[in-house]
């Protein structure tokens, strides 16, 4: 199989056939940025803790505020502190330098361009994976960038029906392998619209899938992880400053697709808007181990027994103080997010 490799690799003019199991090759995902929520990132890949891989295409779509933009800040904030070149794509022109200085972004340290069309995104990404690696491109939104036909045309969508789908059909064929062998990641954002189905089985349809995402099948194909954002609109739901105003709201994150792990595993967190953007993530995580073994439940105290004999028993409403200044506390609670999340998947995704 060597000489096979070698054989390949000198008629390509460059390195396109690998071993995998012996050779660095551009499917392998080498790292991977965390999104600011340790119960998304358990539960994206199997066997390991996740994030946004590099060298592949994510999608991050959502309904209206549940915080599409708020999590693709802390993403760009995560990814710079491991050293990864950032590029903002902005077509909503929604932004402002203090709220990416909020969610723990060096604005110095990205650059920002306004999306004006989706043909000058893509052509800009090629264009910068030419002179440069470990990147990570954030466009926000798919859905709110227009083409160049819709720009020079009128207002009536049948004379740019289906332009965007087949261009970006023809654009994710061009930067998948390029993105791969630059080690870089591109995190696309979308809007979740609600299916409205055709036909005799549009009832059971709309049950089975009530959203879809625009810009036609591309994405779907092309993306090795998406992620949908949904909340609710219960008052337990938010989250309130001494004043009462809201500052937060809860977030449901399902992986529709995950090449790495198990399609619709959730997650639940809130992410913060107000005087601190990102996502709490600490508070999460007792609902996250609640279907753990190690911890018991009795009316409303919690109980958690180490393997060395030591209890820790706390109420709800304790959770956070504990989880922040409880050291030993902490790393245990960690313990059992891998053991439930993690290490009870092996790679192909099965229960162990």
């Amino acid at each position: 199989m060597g000489d096979m490799k070698k054989l390949l690799n000198k008629k390509a003019g460059t390195n396109v056939a690998y071993n995998l199991g012996m050779d660095e090759n551009p499917t392998e995902v080498k790292e991977w940025i965390p999104t600011g929520s340790r119960w998304l990132d358990s539960i994206i890949c199997r066997g390991q803790l996740g994030g946004i891989p590099m060298g592949k295409i994510t999608e991050i779509a959502g309904l209206e505020g549940t915080g599409k933009s708020f999590m693709a800040a802390q993403i760009a904030g995560n990814a710079q502190k491991m050293g990864i070149n950032v590029f903002y794509f902005d077509s909503e022109s929604a932004v402002d330098p203090t709220f990416w200085v909020k969610a723990g972004c060096e604005v110095d340290d990205m650059l920002y361009i306004q999306a004006s069309s989706v043909e000058q995104v893509m052509e800009f990404i090629e264009e910068i994976l030419g002179v440069s690696e470990r990147s990570l491109f954030i466009w926000d939104s798919l859905a709110m960038t227009p083409c160049n036909s819709d720009i020079e045309g009128d207002f009536n969508p049948n004379s740019s029906m289906a332009v965007k789908a087949r261009l970006l059909s023809k654009a994710f064929q061009k930067l998948t392998v390029p993105l791969a062998n630059a080690n870089s990641a591109f995190l696309v954002l979308n809007q979740l619209k609600t299916n409205i189905p055709q036909g005799p089985n549009a009832r059971i349809e709309i049950m089975t899938t009530p959203y879809v995402t625009p810009g036609g099948k591309a994405l779907n194909y092309s993306a090795s992880l998406r992620i949908w954002l949904t909340g609710r609109k219960a008052k337990a739901s938010f989250v309130y400053d001494d004043t009462k105003e809201v500052i937060g709201s809860e977030v449901k994150a399902t992986l529709q697709k995950s090449r790495f792990g198990t399609l619709k595993r959730t997650s639940i967190f809130k992410i913060l808007w107000g005087n601190k953007v990102g996502i709490q993530d600490e508070e999460s995580w007792l609902e996250a181990i609640k279907g753990s073994d190690r911890l018991q439940n009795a009316g409303s105290w919690y109980t958690i027994k180490t393997d060395e004999g030591k209890e820790f028993k706390f109420q709800p409403s304790k959770w956070d103080s504990m989880i922040k200044e409880n050291d030993e506390f902490r790393a245990y609670i960690l313990k059992i997010m891998d053991e439930e999340l993690i290490n009870k998947f092996d790679k192909r995704g099965e229960k162990t």
